[in-house]
């Protein structure tokens, strides 16, 4: 490895920030029900938060309105399940409000019935 042309480092990869340092070695266990197409919003009013990665002040800046946690996880560069942590971390501390869609059960039954037809769309191909 001593040699300049063979580099453990990609320039392409990014910082070599492990994941289990932005969430401080949480994974999982949302303590709020999250997904991807949950909506968040900032409720602080010039309240700084009290953590200091930077990660929790963009995520701050970029919910002046409604945001999905999708998206925030894509502006991020983050895996899905790394952001909601962060968000989590916001909504306990108060900084972040967030609506979960609740899809109502006829809306489910018709995306069943839908995903069913698909299926046997691509069976019979």
């Amino acid at each position: 490895m001593n040699d300049e042309r063979e580099s453990w480092y990609d320039d392409e990869a990014g910082p070599l920030v492990r994941l289990y340092a932005v969430t401080r070695g949480r994974s999982g266990g949302a303590r709020h029900k999250l997904d991807m197409l949950t909506l968040v919003v900032n409720a602080s009013v010039g309240m700084q938060p009290r953590r200091p990665e930077p990660e929790y002040a963009r995520i701050l800046q970029m919910s002046h309105s409604a945001i999905s946690v999708a998206e925030v996880s894509a502006a991020l560069n983050l895996p899905l399940t790394s952001t909601k942590i962060l968000i989590g971390d916001l909504i306990d501390d108060g900084l972040l409000k967030f609506r979960s869609p609740d899809p109502a059960p006829e809306a489910a039954a018709r995306n069943t019935q839908l995903l069913r037809a698909v299926l046997k769309g691509i069976q019979a191909i």
